[in-house]
């Protein structure tokens, strides 16, 4: 039976607000919660360095990434970002380090308890050029063409309107502003039982598109030279339980995206 988006959205809501509440250092279901799949290990797989990890505050990773946008952005001193599902904090606070004192980070996360977790985060680490925002990314409480650079972490793939996601994340971007997001995708499709499985949609399989169909909603948003920049396995098989049928089915990609400059600037 095909779950409303309303419906989705409590079910990823209510995961997540779990994750902030307990602390739990992996994916919101909890089968993967074991000692091999701490939060450190996990961000290890998908591409973070100890480096990485060590410069956050304690608490900001909770190992729910599928890959790091950070790590493409190119960020630049000054630049001003935006987090789409914040989380935490891990990102952002990344971010905050490589845009400097000058530059300025946005988390917006729908999850109170998130929320509250990443304000208190950035304030155990002093980042003064932090700031947590509480909202729906497929409605941001950002402006329009205040942005430099928007990044998520394997978070878009939740919603049940990335569409609007992606036109959202146009409207707040300064034209000739960039995306650069890291995701997860189908390259085939996901057997019945594990598409209408809660366990999944929490743990970001069950929203996940065709890799051809996410980049052509990111083209109709009105984005230019929208490109997968890399493209991997993710672990499914490791990260879950009783998912048997989606081990070859999910890879995780990083994408950039372009929003066109005005004419004649």
């Amino acid at each position: 039976m095909e779950r409303t988006r309303e419906v989705i959205r409590k079910i990823v809501k209510d995961g997540y607000a779990k994750v902030a509440e307990q602390g739990i250092s992996c994916c919101p279901s909890g089968s993967c919660c074991s000692p091999s799949n701490s939060a450190r290990n996990i961000s290890k797989t998908v591409g973070y360095s100890d480096e990485d990890m060590n410069a956050v505050p304690e608490g900001s990773n909770l190992g729910l990434g599928c890959g790091n946008p950070v790590a493409i952005a190119s960020l630049k001193k000054g630049e001003t970002v935006l987090d789409l599902g914040s989380g935490a904090g891990f990102d952002a606070f990344l971010a905050a380090q490589r845009v400097g004192k000058s530059g300025r980070v946005i988390g917006v996360d729908m999850t109170p308890e998130m929320i509250k977790k990443a304000r208190a985060n950035a304030q155990k680490g002093k980042y003064a050029n932090v700031e947590f925002r509480l909202g729906d990314i497929e409605k941001l409480p950002v402006e329009n063409d205040s942005i430099d650079v928007v990044i998520s972490n394997c978070v878009i793939n939740l919603s049940p309107d990335k569409e609007k996601v992606f036109k959202e994340a146009f409207r707040v971007l300064r034209p000739g502003a960039r995306l650069m997001v890291s995701d997860l995708v189908l390259v085939k499709a996901l057997p019945k039982n594990i598409k209408e499985s809660i366990e999944a949609y929490v743990g970001c399989l069950s929203g996940a598109v065709r890799k051809a169909e996410y980049l052509k909603l990111i083209t109709k948003a009105g984005f230019q030279d929208a490109e997968v920049i890399s493209e991997s396995n993710y672990p499914v098989d490791a990260m879950f339980d009783n998912l048997k049928g989606a081990e070859d089915a999910v890879v995780s990609i990083k994408v950039s995206a372009k929003k066109p400059a005005v004419k004649g600037a």
